[in-house]
């Protein structure tokens, strides 16, 4: 498992470590109008998926705005966002910030992302910050596991793996 500290203690991170070269896992969240979206659902697409502890502190905050900014140079790419928040805390942060190109999906349910992905946090329910591309035939390109969950991605590999899958 990757090591992660939540403002610099250690955390114990549930699932599976996703590699580069793994076929991505499925899972099962909830859009902000309460509909289930799975990986299976955006098949056939380049998809850059962003785990985050919660669209409501200052670092997801700005790491969603920045990824949405980004959206339109990155062609057919589908930008995932998931969080624990609540699929109405997350609709409503996206109308309040203007968030259009990016989908906020909620692992509050059953944590299926958070465990497949190796992402969610076990002494605070929440997820880690972390990276994942995955190319249109559903193999992993890319992942990075921030090692300290309040800072910042690597945004320009992200973007770049991004923009380089098929």
């Amino acid at each position: 498992m990757a090591n992660v500290t939540f403002k610099s203690g250690p955390v114990t991170l549930l699932g599976n470590e996703v590699k580069v070269g793994d076929k991505a896992p499925n899972f099962t969240v909830l859009a902000n109008d309460l509909s289930e979206v799975t990986l299976d659902s955006t098949k056939g697409q380049v998809r850059l998926i962003i785990s985050v502890p919660s669209l409501d502190t200052g670092v997801c905050d700005a790491e969603t705005r920045r990824f949405n900014e980004e959206a339109n140079k990155l062609g057919n790419v589908k930008i995932l966002t998931v969080s624990v928040d609540l699929p109405f805390a997350q609709k409503r942060w996206c109308g309040a910030n203007g968030i259009e190109n990016v989908q906020t999906l909620s692992d509050h349910r059953d944590l299926s992302f958070g465990e497949a992905y190796g992402v969610a946090i076990q002494e605070l329910r929440l997820l880690t910050r972390a990276v994942f591309v995955v190319d249109s035939s559903d193999t992993v390109t890319y992942v990075e596991y921030v090692s300290e969950a309040t800072n910042h991605p690597n945004y320009e590999a992200a973007l770049e793996a991004a923009k380089s899958a098929k």
